[in-house]
């Protein structure tokens, strides 16, 4: 499983992936974050699905980069990438389902391209097609996203600083981590400020993160300690 984060703010994109790949009994660390960028040229790509349909995917689209196709807006970019999704699962669908496995590959892509007003964030399901994040919606989850939507949905919004988004992002990993075997560190972190054309990208290993894990679960208790406790009364006092 995965653990894929991207947050839109007024202020920039925070996105945050974890490294965790588990194939059977075997776990290893593999990156699932990917950055391209250049002059007025700035974007990234997480996934979440098959390593293979990613490697794959991944590779036609740097490929054509290198190669000297340039998009000048981020969604051409986007329908670019799920065109080589489309690719892979022409040539390899078939045989992935034959073996027992289902085609899956969703995808984040967050980025500002030259002709884009501002930065933008998008959702890009295995079959190519996309959703584009707005105002109402500023973040997005693919993998094992159960246990960390809480935290988000209470604390961010659009006026979230990129600061609190990060901390928001990690603690929701945090807590996707806690309650998963298969959702770990090291996490890699993006972030991307609004017009400037330049990503910014760090890695944090376990050791990084202990402490603030720790004051993490310490105030969680506090507050808990803190709800008012006299709503309970008359139901404790019906067993005496």
């Amino acid at each position: 499983m995965t653990y894929c984060l991207g947050i839109k703010v007024k202020e920039g994109l925070v996105g945050l992936a974890d490294t965790r790949i588990t194939a059977g009994t075997n776990t290893t660390t593999k990156k699932k974050l990917y950055i391209t960028q250049k002059d007025n040229y700035s974007m990234f790509i997480m996934t979440s699905g098959l390593r293979s349909v990613r490697d794959k995917a991944v590779h036609y689209f740097e490929e054509m980069i290198n190669e000297g196709v340039t998009y000048n807006k981020l969604y051409k970019a986007v329908n670019a990438f799920g065109d080589q999704i489309k690719r892979v699962a022409e040539e390899d669908k078939a045989s992935l389902e034959r073996s027992g496995f289902k085609f899956n590959l969703n995808s984040i892509v967050g980025g500002q391209l030259k002709d884009d007003e501002d930065h933008k964030l998008f959702l890009l399901y295995s079959e190519g097609n996309w959703v584009e994040l707005d105002e109402g919606s500023p973040y997005v989850i693919i993998g094992n996203s159960g246990q960390g939507k809480a935290i988000l949905n209470r604390v961010l919004n659009e006026d979230s600083t990129m600061k609190q988004a990060l901390k928001a992002g990690f603690l929701s990993f945090d807590s996707t981590r806690v309650s998963n075997n298969d959702v770990d560190f090291p996490i890699d972190v993006v972030l991307y400020k609004k017009n400037s054309f330049k990503m910014i990208e760090h890695r944090y290993e376990q050791k990084d993160m202990e402490q603030i894990s720790a004051i993490w679960a310490e105030k969680l208790k506090e507050a808990l300690d803190d709800i008012p406790e006299e709503w309970m009364d008359k139901t404790f006092d019906k067993i005496g």
